[in-house]
């Protein structure tokens, strides 16, 4: 296992933040660890699952950090997927 650093944004949100992965974790963990920075602080909650876009793909929710290739200090995007 190891710790990637990303650069990432919420859609809707103004800011970005830097965020600590592990190259193991799904999309759906990395939506999760994002999401933790920022809903309910400046984004309200949404009953709707989260999406995790890099390099203008959206990723499927079950593939890792790794099996998409995401370096350190890339930015992703996370989004509602409404």
């Amino acid at each position: 296992m190891a710790t990637i650093p990303l650069m990432a944004g919420f859609r809707g949100d103004f800011a970005l933040i830097l965020a600590f992965v592990e190259n193991t974790d799904t999309m759906d963990v990395v939506a999760q660890k994002v999401a933790h920075h920022v809903i309910g602080k400046r984004l309200p909650s949404k009953k709707a699952s989260m999406k995790v876009k890099h390099n203008e793909r959206v990723l499927e929710s079950h593939v890792t950090v790794a099996q998409a290739n995401i370096q350190p200090q890339d930015y992703i995007e996370v989004f509602y997927d409404e």
